[in-house]
């Protein structure tokens, strides 16, 4: 049997219809003002949960980025500290190297001791160096400078490392805690320690001021020793240096991939979307054209 069409169902099914379109319009119209083919959960539930983890590892990633930048500044500081250092040393040899020397009067040696003293305070200077209002030398107590002048050679530094999360589980330390550098604190005790730099300086200094060139001399191996540990440490900040450069270079691959793998989820393709708003306007617009011809008869052009 037929089923008998009204002019009501008429009017309802072309509503349905418009309201239909203005839908899909309304659809297209955010897409393009906003950029984003994903505005909101409903509009693609498999997609915005891909959307969510893409972000969480940007954001991930981004800071992983941030600890990176900052330990590899702090590395590169401390490896200036002890470029300086190294310097002090260079000078301090061959200011004993000149005192090792028996023909020198006092006067000469005098003078010597003058400058030596003036490389040990440096040399404390470089010991308290800071960073960010941080003492990179004293492990993690970065609030409290590690040496006083009178004190240096048997001052005890902290140990501890300051890490830095470059990545899911990876951690690594970027700074050199002073006993590492200048040597272990003196210690009549415990052998070895009379190569802290700071009392081969101050040994220096007490020999240059009682005129002995032999002890003087004595002196220089020590200081050579002391100059292998600040190669062997610069050449430890170099290695860890370049391992978070090689992280760092990482971690920008990643991010321009999950950028990527974001843009594709959550972008909208632009002519896509001006071209699907124009069909949906020219079909919007034919609607109401069709919408016109169905609504206008009356009883009155019935009748006619």
């Amino acid at each position: 049997m037929a089923t008998r069409v009204t002019q009501g169902m008429l009017n309802n099914q072309l509503l349905r219809n418009i309201n239909t379109n203005l839908t899909r319009i309304n659809h297209h119209q955010n897409e393009l003002s906003t950029g984003r083919k994903i505005n909101k959960p409903s509009d693609d539930p498999v997609g915005i949960s891909f959307s969510l983890r893409y972000r969480s590892e940007v954001a991930a990633t981004e800071q992983y980025e941030s600890n990176v930048d900052a330990a590899i500044s702090w590395l590169d500081y401390t490896d200036t500290a002890l470029g300086q250092a190294n310097t002090v040393i260079q000078r301090a040899r061959e200011l004993a190297v000149q005192g090792a020397n028996g023909t020198n009067p006092q006067a000469a040696l005098d003078s010597i001791k003058s400058e030596m003293q003036q490389l040990y305070s440096q040399m404390v200077t470089i010991g308290n160096s800071e960073f960010n209002g941080k003492y990179v030398f004293n492990g993690q107590l970065t609030d409290k400078p590690p040496y006083t002048e009178a004190t240096a050679d048997t001052d005890k530094i902290d140990q501890g490392e300051i890490k830095f999360e470059i990545g899911t589980g990876v951690r690594i330390a970027a700074n050199k805690p002073g006993n590492s550098v200048f040597g272990e604190p003196d210690d009549p005790n415990v052998p070895g320690t009379k190569d802290n730099i700071f009392r081969v300086l101050k040994d220096l200094v007490s020999a240059l001021g009682a005129g002995d060139t032999s002890k003087v001399g004595t002196l220089i191996g020590r200081i050579d020793t002391q100059n292998d540990i600040f190669l062997e440490a610069r050449a430890d900040v170099g290695a860890r240096t370049n391992r978070i450069e090689l992280a760092q270079s990482r971690l920008k691959d990643i991010s321009v991939n999950l950028q990527s793998l974001q843009s594709k989820t959550e972008d909208a393709d632009i002519s896509e979307v001006i071209t699907n708003l124009k069909t949906d306007e020219n079909v919007y617009q034919a609607s109401l054209s069709v919408g016109s011809k169905i609504i206008s008869p009356s009883l009155v052009d019935f009748l006619r």
